[in-house]
């Protein structure tokens, strides 16, 4: 009987694991694929207090090098469900994975992080973090005087092209609706940059690269099935995120959009259980507002095991 199980080792999750370690109390994380999460996906990371810089994957081998010393074990499986049950008369969860059987815990934090959504391109896959990137903040930067192309056209792909236009010698803004969908006011500041172009009604079908560099992204007009290149050095992919929740979703509501709707407190309906990072309702995803859950969840978790 762990203290804690964390579901997920991304920022969040690792956090919390080493939050419950420092506060007494077993933890247990269970990781289904990379270490890291998303941050591992990024070549290099300046925005991370304390690094001047350094890769997704350094800084997930270094979070994860920490909480192992600090007594924190994990398994690398895939949790399929939750049942709550009672031992030695107290609440107790019972978790189920995919390959080592059960696992029992006092408390359980969901850290399951978000996938983002991706145009289903030969390539594609390959290229995250060689070319495609996710993320202006973590990124923007490495494509200073360079052209860049962004797909989508709601508010996070407008909002992440408006600070590339800042940076970028040309931001290219390909759109497979008819019109741009985000906010006006969203609009109107980035296409009052002169180095913005914006093109509606292109579907992308591929990517063009040469010696493993992105050389341009190809749309075809689907009004006329016309196909261009358009010539770039980046690719920044903002068609939406899609969270990780669906073996879960009885314990805690779900907002409209499907992330956990718990606020910066991290509860859900159900004691005992809380959710961090970018699986729950915010609005700001980044490395230092999912470590910052992953505290929040893990003293919270503390202190309803102390009350048992």
């Amino acid at each position: 009987m762990y203290d804690v199980i964390v579901v997920g080792a991304g920022p969040a999750g690792m956090t919390a694991a080493l939050y419950c370690q420092r506060n007494g109390k077993s933890a247990l994380v269970i990781e289904k694929g990379g270490i890291g999460g998303q941050i591992t996906f990024s070549p290099k990371v300046e925005n991370i207090p304390g690094f001047q810089s350094l890769s997704g994957n350094e800084f997930a081998d270094k979070f994860m090098e920490q909480i192992l010393a600090q007594g924190a074990e994990l398994e690398l499986d895939r949790v399929t469900g939750l049942d709550p049950f009672e031992a030695d008369g107290k609440p107790a969860w019972k978790v189920h994975t995919e390959y080592g059987g059960d696992f029992e815990a006092r408390a359980v934090i969901l850290a399951l992080g978000v996938k983002h959504r991706m145009l289903g391109l030969p390539g594609e896959t390959e290229l995250v973090g060689e070319g495609i990137s996710f993320c202006a903040v973590c990124d923007g930067d490495f494509y200073t005087d360079r052209t860049v192309c962004v797909a989508g056209g709601g508010n996070s792909a407008l909002q992440e092209a408006i600070l590339l236009a800042g940076k970028c010698k040309k931001v290219i803004m390909l759109q497979d609706l008819p019109t741009f969908t985000g906010e006006a006011r969203l609009q109107e500041v980035l296409f009052s940059h002169d180095n913005v172009e914006k093109h509606v009604n292109m579907k992308i079908t591929g990517i063009k690269t040469e010696n493993g560099k992105i050389t341009a992204i190809t749309a075809k007009d689907v009004t006329t099935d016309v196909e261009a290149d358009y010539p770039c050095d980046g690719f920044f992919e903002a068609i939406g995120l899609i969270p990780e929740k669906d073996d879960f979703k009885g314990f805690a509501e779900l907002n409209k959009f499907g992330y956990f709707d718990s606020g910066e407190d991290c509860l859900t309906k159900t004691p005992g259980l809380y959710v961090a990072g970018d699986c729950r309702s915010k609005f700001i995803r980044q490395v230092t507002t999912a470590c910052g859950d992953g505290a929040i969840a893990a003293l919270a978790a503390c202190r309803y095991i102390d009350t048992l």
